[in-house]
């Protein structure tokens, strides 16, 4: 397994550090899954300080991955994927398609609210999931652990991180 350093980023306007379960247990399944976490802010729901903080953590040697959490609903003040798209160099589709799959299996229709997306930028893998606790449970548990782990095979998001910048 070759550890990955993470950076978690929460978006909202309400959490706090004492407040953001989902933060916080992002932050411990990559830990547990023996991944570095680098760092952790909360952001407000604001395009611009979303994207200032995507785009540090993207020009940083430091961070292989950002994981966020929030924002990615389809109210006024969800602009979450937006940020992330604006930066984005390439988008993963795929993610966001199996993201709500495995949902659907949990909270059925309701899963069309999100906006879970994910992409790459600058050699650096972006995902932002939604806020709640399950659904940051769901993406890692079911998606995360395994792409971001060097040993799944057939293949994995870890072993391409030295390929994302070939032009």
């Amino acid at each position: 397994m070759v550890p990955l350093r993470i950076a978690v980023l929460t978006v909202s306007d309400t959490r706090t550090e004492e407040t953001d379960e989902s933060g916080r247990i992002l932050v411990e399944r990559a830990r547990r899954a023996g991944h570095e976490v680098v760092e952790k802010a909360i952001v407000t729901d604001e395009q611009a300080a979303i994207e200032a903080r995507l785009r540090a953590w993207i020009d940083s040697p430091d961070v292989d991955v950002v994981i966020a959490t929030g924002g990615t609903g389809i109210t006024g003040r969800d602009v979450t994927p937006e940020a992330f798209e604006a930066v984005y160099e390439k988008s993963i589709p795929g993610f966001g398609e199996l993201f709500r799959w495995i949902s659907f299996q949990k909270i059925a229709t309701s899963t069309i609210q999100s906006r879970a997306t994910a992409g790459v930028a600058k050699g650096t893998y972006l995902f932002a999931l939604p806020g709640s606790k399950g659904a940051v449970k769901d993406a890692w548990d079911e998606i995360l652990v395994l792409q971001l782990d060097s040993r799944t095979k057939p293949c994995n998001f870890a072993e391409l991180l030295p390929r994302l910048t070939e032009r």
